[in-house]
């Protein structure tokens, strides 16, 4: 939104769809321009209804009694929102802060009974081991496939080459 004047500066409010425009001038006879066409309202506020987010291009202007002319031009640039909801800062705030709670409170529930369940389970008697305990040691190897090792070489120096 951008608009001068040398009186002051144009008031706009959106709500919905509409956008209310007040003229800077004080004035009871205010001529009102929407892209070069003369408006019908004589009034100090112009009320767009039904505004479908378009840029338009706005002036107010007035007769002084010695017969000029003053006025003032708005590039109005407004996005529109016809479902949208208008929520004060207080309101955010609150919001955001019960979010946090409830968050905070679902961690402490689960942190709880997560804790509560394992100590039961230690509790409860179980007489299975729990662990590596369960674990087998591996099988012993079979010594016919033992490796060779250093100094050991006669164990295998009977298997000649055989001839298939």
């Amino acid at each position: 939104l951008t608009g001068a004047s040398s009186q002051g500066e144009f008031l706009v409010e959106i709500s919905g769809t509409t956008v209310t425009i007040t003229c800077p001038f004080e004035h009871e006879a205010i001529q009102w321009k929407l892209a070069g066409k003369a408006q019908d309202t004589k009034e100090r506020k112009f009320i767009m209804r039904d505004h479908d987010s378009t840029p338009a291009n706005l002036s107010c202007s007035f007769r002084t009694e010695g017969g000029s002319e003053k006025h003032s031009q708005l590039y109005l640039n407004a996005r529109v929102c016809a479902t949208c909801e208008e929520l004060d800062a207080l309101t955010v705030a609150g919001i955001i802060t019960a979010d946090l709670l409830v968050t905070l409170g679902v961690l402490i529930l689960v942190y709880y009974f997560s804790r509560g369940r394992k100590g039961r389970a230690s509790a409860g008697g179980d007489s299975r081991p729990r662990g590596q305990k369960t674990q087998r040691p591996p099988p012993v190897p079979n010594p016919d496939y033992e490796p060779i090792r250093k100094g050991q070489r006669e164990v295998y120096a009977g298997l000649g080459a055989r001839g298939i």
